[in-house]
């Protein structure tokens, strides 16, 4: 982000810094898993325990908010965040927010989902104790720590386990009490989505990133590599689809295939593009086109297989 672009920004208020500070972008990347397993669950059993569904959203919106705040203020402590970067402004490194109001707003969220956890600890037993704990250090050892997630090569494997492996098999375990192929098939076309929008992020950020010394997958690539994965990440989960389809979810499996043209064309674009402003709108996109897909999925889910 240049001078000029920085001088164009007007102050926002304290909800609007808040609001930007949330990055309300990445949130479906959050939402996007429950829902969709909420949805396989009903389908499999013909119950949706909607309380349960409830909280279990709730938490993982509240970690995924937790865990952007606590990168807000962490990128800016460690002068990752400098005024030649390529991402949307931030709230702590331009000054709309301290970096002790946004260190506290992050661990009152992430303490929010510790006592909604609690609920659901109740409720589905020790593997929710795990999973709970786990997903809390993530939030905030994604930047905190003396080695954080977001500075070295693993960025992409851990939103995979995260949005993918524990949020969809924790939702389903919370749901039905046990797993299926078709969890697992879910699971890993949840995760792979979201680690397509890490590979967006960390490619725009990539030369910003090396000068910083964050060694990033993106880094350590290149980008015609970050081409390569991001290409693989987005078509993966149309080839996973046919595992669904053999776990006897026929619908489910044929109807997000009607989100592979725009897939596609992401990929496309993603290839033609030079790092730069433009990944914003790209890794918005991305974040849409997963939830497109998800939707799709949970409308076929609806009607449950003979």
């Amino acid at each position: 982000m240049n001078a000029s672009t920085l001088a164009s920004l007007s102050r926002p208020t304290p909800g609007q810094a808040w609001w930007l500070a949330l990055r309300p972008r990445t949130l479906p990347v959050a939402a996007a898993p429950v829902l969709s397993t909420c949805a396989l669950a009903w389908s499999e059993t013909g119950q949706l325990r909607w309380l349960v569904a409830l909280v279990t959203l709730a938490a993982a919106l509240l970690i995924q908010i937790g865990t952007n705040l606590l990168n807000d203020v962490g990128d800016f402590e460690r002068g990752t965040d400098t005024p030649d970067r390529l991402g949307p402004p931030r709230a702590t490194a331009m000054g709309w927010l301290s970096a002790a109001q946004v260190k506290r707003g992050g661990f009152l969220a992430l303490g929010g989902a510790f006592l909604l956890g609690i609920y659901l600890v109740g409720q589905g037993g020790w593997p929710i104790v795990l999973l709970g704990l786990a997903s809390l250090f993530c939030g905030w050892a994604y930047t905190g720590g003396p080695k954080p997630i977001a500075y070295g090569p693993f960025g992409e494997v851990f939103v995979w386990l995260f949005f993918g492996l524990g949020a969809v098999l924790g939702t389903y375990y919370l749901q039905t009490g046990g797993l299926s192929r078709a969890a697992l098939a879910l699971a890993n076309m949840s995760g792979l989505f979201a680690a397509a929008v890490i590979v967006v992020n960390n490619t725009r950020d990539r030369a910003g990133d090396a000068r910083a010394g964050k060694r990033t997958l993106a880094v350590r690539l290149g980008l015609t590599g970050c081409r390569v994965e991001y290409g693989l990440l987005m078509l993966a989960p149309f080839v996973l689809l046919g595992w669904l389809a053999a776990s006897g979810h026929h619908l489910a499996a044929g109807l997000p295939l009607l989100a592979l043209p725009p897939a596609l064309l992401l990929v496309v674009r993603f290839a033609r593009a030079k790092p730069g402003t433009g990944h914003n709108l790209l890794l918005g996109r991305t974040a849409q086109l997963q939830l497109l897909f998800s939707f799709l999925l949970l409308l076929g889910c609806l009607f449950r297989p003979g």
